[in-house]
């Protein structure tokens, strides 16, 4: 079925490969950030399992949207783990770390979440793609906080 919403085909496109690297980057995020609160051990273990709790829970909420957003670009979402690896900026662990570590892990992990969702909202405004840019904005605000409260736990 034909779309027509004001952005072309190959505008589409390209926002949707724009907002699946934002959504790959963001399910890798959430599946480290929740793997380290499972593994989480030390001094620190109940506040920073709750933080990691806390943090996983809001990004696995924002994965759904930013998928709905691909669909309605007329683009699938990603199926496959493998698909959103291979669209990942953020690699997983091949060990468990310290807590410290996991905190400095995680605060490079939404920083570059908000530089893949800049890259996307910048696109977004290129082409005068509102409804996208309305749901990376949000998002760009989410990991900012986020990598602050990290970066406060590391003094």
């Amino acid at each position: 079925m034909q779309i027509n919403m004001g952005l072309s085909q190959a505008q589409r496109e390209e926002m949707a490969e724009a907002v699946t690297r934002l959504l790959s980057d963001t399910y890798a995020l959430y599946f480290k950030t929740h793997a380290y609160h499972w593994n989480v051990t030390g001094p620190r273990f109940h506040d920073l399992h709750a933080m990691f709790e806390t943090q996983y829970t809001e990004m696995w909420t924002a994965t759904d949207d930013i998928a709905e957003r691909i669909r309605a670009l007329g683009v699938m979402a990603p199926i496959s783990y493998d698909e959103i690896t291979k669209s990942a900026s953020i690699r997983p662990d091949d060990k468990t770390p310290k807590a410290d570590d996991m905190v400095a892990n995680l605060l490079a992990g939404h920083e570059t979440v908000v530089r893949t969702a800049r890259a996307a909202l910048e696109l977004a405004n290129t082409h005068g793609d509102e409804a996208t840019a309305d749901v990376v904005a949000p998002r760009v605000t989410a990991h900012e906080k986020m990598a602050w409260m990290l970066r406060a736990t590391l003094g």
